[in-house]
Formats: structure tokens, C-alpha cells, sequence
């Protein structure tokens, strides 16, 4: 007999969706979800911030759907996702050069190159590497990057580590102080997730702004 189709399992995951990672794959998603979008460049779409900051949030099982994570456990998951993603993509850089990142017709991957490297010209390796963990796309990019231009493994190793754990620790337990001091926060969750992508595209507008003023700045002196 077929079961009705109110009760066969929702397999649907949006991708694009954090709580809908969440409830699918639960603190493994966050894992899988950080390594690829700090490792491999296909996953510069995916939703690093808000997926941090909402699993911190679901410890506290504020965040409606019946989904409540471990603490200790996202944390580390969390840390293992990003750190090893971002190591893997700067070994990725080292044996490809930027090979990969020619080869791809995303216009949002090779904004995110000039960023990077944009990042690398102001701040130098140390401060670039730690500043791109909070910039979507660029921290994607700046992995391989800075393994095609060679940057020295150990400093890369101290600082993507360094960055890694705060930006993933940092937003986690964010999102848990948050969902543990505010009630009913499930309410204001979509606003919530709303802002902190927008915070997290500031630095990309701001570098964006500088180089079109510096830009303009030339062309009137040259002029």
C-alpha cells in the first residue's frame, strides 16, 4: 500500500538555507558546509556566516522546528570544517596555481581573486588572511590564492587557524548568547540572519568604494 504524500520524508534541502541544513544534517552539516566553502572554490555560494551564527542559536533550541544542537559539538565541528577546508585550499593553490580560478567563468569568484589580492597588496599575508575569514567569496578565494603566490606554510598554517577560530567560534557562540537571552528569538530569526549577511558584505563594499575612489583619484591626476 502507498504510504500518502503528506507522510513521505521531506529530502528537500535548500542549500542556500541555513536552518534548512540544520535540520537535515545537523552539527555534520556545519562541518561538511565550512569545508567547502573555505576549501573548495565551488562553494563560494554557500552560507558560512548565517549557518554559524544560526546553529549557535538552535544550541539554545530557540530557534523554532524542533532542532536543538550540541554546544561542544558544533564548536568543534565547526572548527575542523574551517580550518581544514581553508588548509586544503591553500595545498589546492600550491599544486594548481591559479589555474582554477582562470578557468572559471564565475564573475563573483574572480571579484572575490581581486579582493584577495587587493587584501594581500594593503594588509600583507598575516592581516589578510585573518580579515578574508569575514568577507564571503574572498575567504573562499584567498586559500588557494595564497598557495599559488607562495606564501610561507607556516604563516599561513598560525594565521588561517587564528582567523578560522574566531570567525567560527566568534559566531557561534554569538548566535547561542543571543538565543539564550533574548525570548522567542525563532520570531526575529529571518531579520536576524538578514543583517549579519549584510554586515558580512560591508568589508567587500568598502574595498569595493576605496578602489573605485582610488581609481577615479588616478584617472584625475592623470588627467
Amino acid at each position: 500500500m502507498t504510504a500518502p504524500l503528506s507522510a513521505a520524508p521531506q529530502l528537500a534541502v535548500n542549500v542556500l538555507d541555513a536552518q534548512s541544513l540544520l535540520s537535515a544534517f545537523g552539527v555534520l552539516g556545519v562541518c561538511v558546509v565550512l569545508f567547502a566553502e573555505t576549501g573548495l572554490l565551488i562553494g563560494f555560494f554557500l552560507p558560512g556566516d548565517s549557518l554559524l551564527f544560526t546553529a549557535g542559536l538552535l544550541c539554545t533550541g530557540s530557534g523554532g522546528g524542533g532542532v536543538k544542537l550540541s554546544l561542544p559539538l558544533l564548536l568543534v565541528a565547526s572548527a575542523v570544517g574551517a580550518l581544514t577546508g581553508s588548509q586544503c585550499g591553500y595545498l589546492i593553490g600550491r599544486k594548481a596555481g591559479g589555474a582554477l580560478l582562470t578557468r572559471s567563468r564565475s564573475a563573483r569568484l574572480h571579484e572575490g581573486a581581486q579582493r584577495a589580492e587587493e587584501l594581500f597588496g594593503r594588509y600583507g599575508h598575516a592581516k589578510a588572511i585573518v580579515l578574508a575569514r569575514f568577507v564571503p567569496v574572498v575567504r573562499t578565494v584567498l586559500n588557494p590564492m595564497a598557495g599559488a603566490l607562495r606564501v610561507p606554510v607556516r604563516t599561513f598554517t598560525v594565521w588561517q587557524v587564528a582567523g578560522g577560530l574566531l570567525w567560527s567560534q566568534g559566531l557561534t557562540l554569538a548566535g547561542y548568547a543571543l538565543g539564550s537571552s533574548l525570548p522567542n528569538v525563532d520570531r526575529y530569526l529571518l531579520p536576524i540572519v538578514a543583517g549579519i549577511v549584510a554586515v558580512s558584505l560591508l568589508p567587500l563594499a568598502a574595498e569595493f568604494h576605496r578602489s573605485r575612489k582610488a581609481v577615479t583619484e588616478e584617472k584625475e591626476m592623470d588627467g
